[in-house]
């Protein structure tokens, strides 16, 4: 935190540089960070353009929390912990003193779930050397007395953790970028990046400044609360959007040591820190209050809000009554700024999809300055050689929808979203606001079997049926078994041993033609995609290093038409890898995601059911082979079958133009009627699919993947011809030889704890590797789960897994498991291919 603004000044116009390899948009702790690890990866060549002064926009209000508890996310705890370790030494490299106090971070479990969560967050992050602690109300207490801790359950203590001020570290970076060569600049204003077509994308050439312009090679939006409307200026979708975000700062307290740890009570809305000799309460709210939602002021600097006492006053008073001295002392600040959020709590990173050398990195959600220095050096990285070198499926720029621009959704998105903040995590809790801007086609007919609806994309699908004319009760979220978990059960059983038809039309959904359609897919595909008509082809798009940069499915209707269709997470990634594949080639790309809707009928009586939908067509093997595509007339509409399966049943996918889309529902169901079949939801796709260890990309497999180690080589044609992007880097792989670290399946013991995600797994005794997604398997009889794990002293083998006593950490309770490469259920998908 700075203690007041600095004055701003009139300055001349600076005199710009004809021409930059880099341009960093921002001057905040972030676009500094870039820059400072730009220049250590040899790129110099580097502009900051800052439009006033340094720090100005939302990085000299932060409260310089620099903690690293909390997080599910490997790629996030992991950026935190470089952070820290950073602004530990950074001062002995520049001579800029970054404030940084590791005084310890104290996180309190004030109610059960909280604590359940927590034990979980904790033993992930100790697997990723994140030194934490349990500790009780006592201890608690010792640590920082000024708190009421007679209440609490427990905390969470984490030594390393503390405080950095945000100025000083900004200006740390600044110094040692431009020891290394950067120029930064104050006072200039980025108006417009400048690009010019490049084949069905565009690329960057430059900036168009209130000083005039700079050529460039690539630009970075670190922009901050500015950032949304400088990209949507080139088609780029950054929805951050600045709300208000409160703390206050006492007069000096006795008692109050500048030694003290972080203490944060997030069922009480605050943090709570030393500063000044007085104590910061600093505030999440659980209902927030978005700012300027037209458009943020471009001279707004240094900005200060006018409190709303009205709407903060009972969080105030539940925050201070964590700290009761806090009543007896004066406040010398109450302090309103803006900061910036975004839809999903993600930051927003990466190169745009449709414009090369179009970066960002904003939308940093109040985790900016614990972030900066890792989120530095990944996008530094990533636009020093192309490629990240982390996970970066949660959190690419590429996820987001232009919808998610509309005015009204960002302002009822963001005041929820910041709530969430503080909030209890436990699985199933969803947002309300912003939802429904895609509807299925047969979302009416979904409604009407009960469907308990959740937010997919934008979409609404359905999670689970209540049944016909019911209304479905969700009840609480929670970490155990649910009331709703009978009706989950049923439709995974009613797949599994009669049929089920599920919508899945949010599936991005993209038609490639043109007489170089096939060229160019074939190329793109690691599969052999362009060989016969009729056929789909389950694939993987890769980058030169032979990294998964999709998983996806691409159907060859002619020579010259292809149907490529990914998951609802990839529209955008896939749409610009897509484009950029075709460059100057004669093919064209065509989003066709709303124009057809995506029905799938799974299941043994799959088959008799389609027969008698459209008994002119020959649903038999003979007639119709696993992997075959044909047009098949139901309900006298024209749809594309295609026999394929995400569930491990016998199954067809239906892609019905949108317009007939209910008559073939309706047709479905009542041909299937005799064979017992029900509507079922993505809550049943999750379990089925898990029971037979089928991949999704950006949950249990990443960017950072290989396909010999996620258990997807079979996938690959390293003998096509033409190649494909990334043959060489995968050929290697495999000539090294089994992988020392792989994806195996998790099947629990015991049939009462659930996983989730992140649980640590451990081979006789020590921790190998976690869960990186998982479900309940009602048929395997446990919670099931894919794991990635390593063996530091040899490959992963059948026989390593066998000779290894396995268990899983749920909560710091370990639990037997059994772990295979193969699946647990059908591993041979003789039900698939019957």
């Amino acid at each position: 935190m700075s203690s007041a603004a600095p004055e701003t000044s009139a300055r001349r116009t600076p005199t710009l540089p004809p021409r930059a390899r880099v341009v960093v948009i921002g001057g905040g702790v972030i676009g500094t960070s870039i820059a400072y690890h730009l220049a250590h990866l040899g790129v110099t060549d580097v502009l900051v353009l800052e439009r006033d002064r340094l720090t100005s926009g939302t990085t000299w209000h932060a409260a310089g929390l620099m903690t690293c508890f909390g997080s599910f996310s490997e790629t996030s705890t992991r950026l935190r912990l470089y952070s820290r370790e950073l602004y530990a030494r950074l001062e002995a490299e520049t001579g800029v003193a970054t404030g940084f106090k590791p005084v310890g971070l104290i996180e309190a479990a004030a109610d059960t779930d909280r604590l359940e969560e927590y034990r979980r967050v904790a033993a992930f992050q100790r697997h990723l050397g994140l030194e934490v602690e349990e500790i009780g109300p006592r201890e608690m207490a010792e640590l920082f007395p000024l708190a009421r801790t007679d209440d609490l359950v427990a905390g969470f203590h984490v030594a390393g953790d503390g405080r950095v001020n945000p100025v000083d570290l900004t200006m740390s970076l600044a110094r040692g970028a431009r020891n290394l060569g950067v120029r930064v600049v104050e006072g200039v204003s980025v108006e417009q990046v400048v690009t010019r077509p490049r084949g069905l994308v565009e690329e960057v050439t430059g900036v168009r400044t209130d000083a005039g312009d700079v050529e460039c090679e690539l630009v970075v939006n670190c922009a901050g609360m500015w950032a949304r409307e400088l990209a949507q200026r080139n088609g780029v979708v950054v929805p951050n959007q600045a709300a208000e975000h409160y703390y206050l700062v006492t007069e000096p307290i006795d008692g109050m040591s500048a030694d003290a740890p972080v203490f944060e009570d997030p069922a009480s809305y605050g943090y709570y820190r030393e500063e000044g000799g007085g104590m910061m309460v600093g505030l999440f709210e659980p209902v927030a209050a978005a700012w300027k939602v037209d458009g943020i002021p471009k001279d707004a600097s240094f900005t200060t809000l006018p409190p709303d006492w009205d709407r903060m006053g009972p969080f105030v008073e539940k925050a201070v009554a964590r700290v009761p001295v806090v009543e007896t002392v004066g406040i010398r600040t109450f302090f309103c700024g803006p900061e910036s959020f975004t839809p999903d709590l993600s930051p927003a990173v990466g190169e745009a999809p449709g414009i090369h050398g179009y970066f960002v990195c904003a939308g940093l959600n109040s985790v900016g300055v614990l972030s900066a220095g890792g989120l530095g050096r990944v996008v530094a990285q990533w636009m020093a050689t192309g490629r990240p070198d982390v996970d970066v499926t949660g959190f690419d720029v590429a996820r987001f929808r232009d919808w998610q621009l509309d005015p009204t959704r960002r302002a009822e998105r963001t005041a929820e979203v910041l709530g969430t903040v503080y909030a209890s995590h436990a699985p199933g809790v969803e947002l309300t606001t912003s939802r429904g801007a895609m509807r299925s086609p047969v979302h009416d007919r979904m409604v009407a079997e009960g469907a308990r609806l959740r937010d997919v994309s934008g979409w609404e699908s359905a999670d689970w049926y209540a049944g016909r004319g019911e209304t479905p009760d969700h009840g609480e979220p929670g970490w155990g078994h649910l009331p709703w978990f009978p009706r989950w059960r049923a439709e995974h059983e009613t797949v599994r041993e009669r049929v089920g038809l599920m919508d899945m039309s949010f599936m991005a959904k993209f038609a490639v033609r043109g007489a170089d359609a096939g060229a160019v897919l074939d190329r793109l595909s690691a599969g052999a995609v362009n060989a016969a008509d009729g056929r789909i082809t389950y694939t993987q798009w890769l980058d030169d290093d032979g990294h998964v940069l999709a998983d996806l499915t691409v159907t060859r209707l002619a020579p010259d038409d292809f149907l490529v269709v990914a998951s609802d997470t990839a529209h955008g990634r896939v749409e610009g890898l897509l484009r950029r594949a075709v460059g100057e080639s004669g093919a064209t790309v065509e989003d066709v995601t709303t124009d057809h809707a995506l029905l799938t009928v799974q299941g043994p009586a799959s088959r008799a059911t389609l027969t008698a939908a459209a008994p002119e067509v020959d649903w038999s093997s003979e007639g119709f082979a696993f992997r075959d595509a044909r047009r098949v007339v139901v309900a006298g509409a024209e749809v594309l079958a295609i026999r394929i399966t995400y569930l491990g049943e016998l199954g067809w996918e239906l892609y019905v133009p949108a317009d007939r889309a209910a008559d073939v529902w309706d047709a479905v169901l009542s041909a299937g009627e005799a064979h017992g079949i029900r509507p079922v939801g993505l809550r049943a796709l999750s379990s089925l699919r898990m029971e037979k260890a089928y991949r999704d990309f950006g949950h249990d497999i990443d960017n950072t993947d290989d396909v010999w180690g996620v258990g997807l080589g079979f996938a690959v044609a390293l003998d096509k011809p033409g190649g494909f992007t990334g043959r060489e880097a995968t050929l290697a792989a495999k000539e090294r030889g089994t992988p020392h670290d792989r994806l195996v399946q998790v099947l629990l013991d015991d049939p009462e704890p659930l996983l989730f995600h992140a649980e640590p797994v451990l081979r006789d005794g020590v921790v190998v590797g976690y869960v990186r997604a998982a479900s309940y398997g009602w048929t395997l009889g446990a919670a099931v789960g894919l794991a990635f794990v390593g063996n530091d002293g040899g490959p992963v083998t059948p026989a390593w897994l066998a000779e290894g006593t396995w268990e899983v950490d749920v909560a710091g309770t370990r639990h037997g498991a059994r772990v295979s490469l193969r699946p647990l259920y059908d591993p041979t998908s003789a039900r698939v291919t019957a």
